[in-house]
C-alpha cells in the first residue's frame, strides 16, 4: 500500500481527490457534497481545536452520532490530532453510554445532537476524564450546571474556529503531525456488543486496519468510480473498515443514508454501485419481493418463477466454470429483460455486488439475489479482527460459506472446532484487561473467534455457530441453533427467532411473527381479532405457524428439529436490551424477559 497509517491515506486522498465529492448528505430536496480539499480544511481546523483542548497521543476522544460526514471528519480530526477514537453506538442508553466513556477515559466526545447530548449531560459526574462535549448539530445545550471551568460545551462550528485560531497562533504543521503516527500506534478503540456481560474495548492500530483495507482489496475491488451508500452503524467495525476507511482510501463517494427506514429511497436517488448490509437488510429485501410477486397477477408470477430457473440454471453453469448453451443464454436474456433488470433498478440500477457481514446469510437468500444478477459476497470478521478475515470474490464465490481468507490473513481449526486466525490485523488487545487478552490470543499470535466452522478443501470457510451458542441436548446431542433459525426466517411469516434446547430433551424455538403479514392473514380468514396478543394465541393462526416449522425442519436430522414453539407478541428490540447495535440476539435478555414462556415449552411431557 502507498500509506503504512490512516492518517497517511487521509492526506493522500484529500490530496488526489481535492475536487472530488467523497461525502454526499441529503439536506432537504437534495443531496449535498463535500470535496476532498473541504473536508481536510475542516479536519485540519477540527485536529487544531481538539489538540487545544489536550488531546494527543495517548488521549481519547469519543463519538456518538448516527452516521454523516460530522462522524467521518470527527473521526480524522481526532486521529490527525493524535490521540485515538471511541466509536460509540447511539442506539446505546444513557448508562452504557457512560460506561465506556469512563473504561475508556475519554476526554472529549462528539454528540450528535440534543438527545444524544442529553445521555453525556445526565451521566457526566460519572465520567471524571470528561471535561468537552462537543454538539455536532451546533444547536445549543442546557440542563447541566458545569462545575467551574473544568468542563466544556461546544458547537461543532465553534471547536472549527478555536481551532483554526489555535493553529495559526501555534504555527502548527498539519502534514507534519500526520505523518508522525507510526503503524503500532492506537488507532481506536472498539467496544464489542456485548452479548454476554460487559463490553471489552478492542484495541486497534492503524497497522491492524491498514493490513484489514491491503488484504481486503485482494477480494474486493472498488476504486474512485464507485459510490457507496452507507447505512450500518460507523460505530461498529464492518462499516467503519470497509464504509469508512477503505472507501475513503480509494476515493469512492459515500453516500450517508438518512435513516435505516429511507434506505430504500435513498438507493433509487443515489444509484450506489456498493453496498454493505447484514443479513437481516437482505432477509428484508427478499422478503419483499417475495410478497410482490404474491400480490401480482398470475401471469406475473408464472414469469418471474421462470426467470428466477433460468437465472439459476445459468448460475449453476457459471460456478461450474462453464458457459450456458444458446438456447439457455436466451431464455435468460429474456429473463433479465423481462424481471432481473427492474429489481436491479428497485436498488438503484447500478449496482455492482452487495457486501454481507456480521452474522451468517442464509445459502438460499444469496442464491436468490444471485440468481438475478445481482452478487452477494459473504465475509466474515471479528471486531478483534479489524475486522475481516475472509470473503468471497466476485469471480469465485459459494453460498453458505464466507469466503477464502484474505491473502494476509491465515485460519485454521481447533479440534473443539473453533475457529482461529492469525495475522497482522488482530488486535492489540482488551483496553486495561490483560486476562481476556491473554484468553482470546495465543503466545504465538493465534485468536480464538469464538466461532465454530469447517474449511473445504478450496480454503472456503463455513460458520456454523458460535462455540458458546451450541445446544447441548439432555440426550448429549450437539446442535448447531444458527442453521435451523436461518431456515425459520425463509418462511413470511416469521420475523425472528431464538432456538431454545441447552440441556433440554428436545428443540423448541421463541418465534416472533410478521405481524404485517399474520394481520393480512386475519383479514383473509375473518379471524375476529387484528390484535397481536389474540392473534398469536388464534388457533388457525398456530396451525399456520405449525405447518411453517414443519416445512422448515424438514431438512434437519430428527433430533435437531424444533418440536414445540412459542409466539411472542412484539419484536425483540435493541430498546429492551434483546438486540445488539447490530441486530444479533442477545440470548441472555431473552431468557430473563421470557423465562416463564420458555419453561412453559417444557412444563409439560412431551414425546
Amino acid at each position: 500500500m502507498a500509506f503504512q497509517t490512516i492518517t497517511e491515506m487521509f492526506l493522500q486522498t484529500t490530496t488526489n481527490h481535492a475536487d472530488k465529492y467523497l461525502y454526499y448528505q441529503r439536506r432537504k430536496d437534495h443531496w449535498e457534497g463535500l470535496r476532498g480539499k473541504d473536508i481536510r480544511t475542516t479536519v485540519e481546523d477540527l485536529s487544531y481545536g481538539l489538540m487545544s483542548m489536550g488531546v494527543q497521543k495517548g488521549v481519547h476522544a469519543a463519538i456518538i452520532s448516527a452516521n454523516n460526514p460530522r462522524w467521518g471528519m470527527a473521526d480524522y480530526g481526532i486521529l490527525c490530532s493524535g490521540g485515538a477514537s471511541v466509536s460509540i453506538y447511539p442506539t446505546l442508553t444513557a448508562t452504557q453510554v457512560a460506561y465506556i466513556l469512563k473504561h475508556s477515559e475519554s476526554r472529549v466526545v462528539f454528540a450528535e445532537d440534543e438527545e444524544q447530548s442529553g445521555k453525556v449531560l445526565e451521566m457526566w459526574d460519572d465520567c471524571p476524564d470528561l471535561k468537552v462535549l462537543v454538539v455536532m448539530n451546533d444547536a445549543r445545550v442546557t440542563g447541566k450546571t458545569l462545575k467551574g471551568d473544568a468542563r466544556t460545551i461546544i458547537s461543532f462550528v465553534d471547536i472549527l474556529e478555536k481551532g483554526h485560531e489555535y493553529g495559526k497562533e501555534q504555527n502548527l504543521d498539519f502534514e507534519a503531525m500526520c505523518a508522525a503516527h507510526k503503524p503500532d500506534d492506537l488507532l481506536t478503540l472498539i467496544y464489542t456488543s456485548g452479548t454476554t456481560g460487559e463490553p471489552k474495548g478492542v484495541m486497534l492500530t492503524h497497522k491492524n486496519m491498514v493490513t484489514n483495507i491491503e488484504g481486503s482489496l485482494e477480494h474486493i475491488t472498488i476504486d474512485e468510480t464507485d459510490s457507496l451508500l452507507s447505512f450500518l452503524p460507523l460505530s461498529h467495525s464492518f462499516e467503519r473498515m470497509a464504509g469508512h476507511f477503505l472507501a475513503f482510501s480509494r476515493g469512492t463517494a459515500v453516500y450517508y443514508a438518512e435513516s435505516m427506514e429511507k434506505v430504500g429511497e435513498n438507493m433509487l436517488e443515489v444509484k450506489p454501485t456498493v453496498l454493505l448490509g447484514v443479513p437481516r437488510f437482505y432477509e428484508k429485501v427478499y422478503g419483499r419481493v417475495i410478497e410482490s410477486i404474491g400480490q401480482s397477477p398470475a401471469i406475473r408470477q408464472k414469469i418471474f418463477w421462470w426467470a428466477l430457473a433460468q437465472g439459476k440454471a445459468v448460475l449453476k453453469l457459471e460456478m461450474a466454470g462453464k458457459k450456458p448453451g444458446w438456447l439457455l443464454r436466451k431464455k435468460h436474456g429474456l429473463a433479465s429483460k423481462l424481471v432481473f433488470s427492474k429489481l436491479k433498478e428497485r436498488v438503484g440500477g447500478r449496482i455492482q455486488f452487495f457486501v454481507s457481514g456480521a452474522a451468517p446469510l442464509s445459502a438460499e437468500i444469496a442464491e436468490f439475489f444471485a440468481s438475478l444478477g445481482m452478487i452477494v459476497l459473504e465475509g466474515y470478521g471479528l471486531t478483534e479482527t479489524s475486522p475481516v478475515l475472509a470473503v468471497n470474490k466476485l469471480e469465485k464465490f459459494k453460498f453458505g460459506k464466507v469466503g477464502p481468507a484474505i491473502p494476509n490473513v491465515e485460519l485454521k481449526i481447533a479440534d473443539n472446532g473453533e475457529v482461529l486466525a492469525r495475522g497482522p490485523n488482530i488486535m492489540k488487545g482488551y483496553f486495561k484487561n490483560p486476562e481476556a487478552t491473554a484468553e482470546a490470543i495465543e503466545s504465538d499470535g493465534w485468536f480464538h473467534t469464538g466461532d465454530v466452522g469447517e474449511l473445504d478443501e478450496d480454503g472456503f470457510l463455513k460458520i456454523t455457530d458460535r462455540l458458546k451458542s451450541i445446544l447441548v441436548t439432555s440426550g448429549g446431542k450437539n446442535i448447531a441453533p444458527a442453521p435451523l433459525e436461518n431456515a425459520l426466517v425463509m418462511s413470511p411469516y416469521i420475523e425472528q427467532v431464538m432456538i431454545i434446547g441447552d440441556k433440554r430433551n428436545f428443540v423448541s424455538a421463541l418465534l416472533v411473527p410478521n405481524f404485517d403479514k399474520l394481520e393480512a392473514f386475519a383479514k383473509e380468514n375473518s379471524l375476529p381479532s387484528s390484535k397481536h396478543e389474540a392473534l398469536i394465541k388464534d388457533p388457525k393462526v398456530l396451525a399456520l405457524f405449525e405447518q411453517e416449522v414443519e416445512n422448515a425442519m424438514q431438512p434437519f436430522a430428527r433430533y435437531e428439529q424444533v418440536r414445540k414453539f412459542t409466539l411472542l407478541s412484539r419484536e425483540f428490540s435493541i430498546e429492551e436490551g434483546e438486540l445488539t447495535p447490530t441486530l444479533k440476539v442477545k440470548r441472555k435478555a431473552v431468557f430473563d424477559h421470557y423465562g416463564d414462556v420458555i419453561e412453559a415449552l417444557y412444563s409439560e411431557s412431551f414425546t
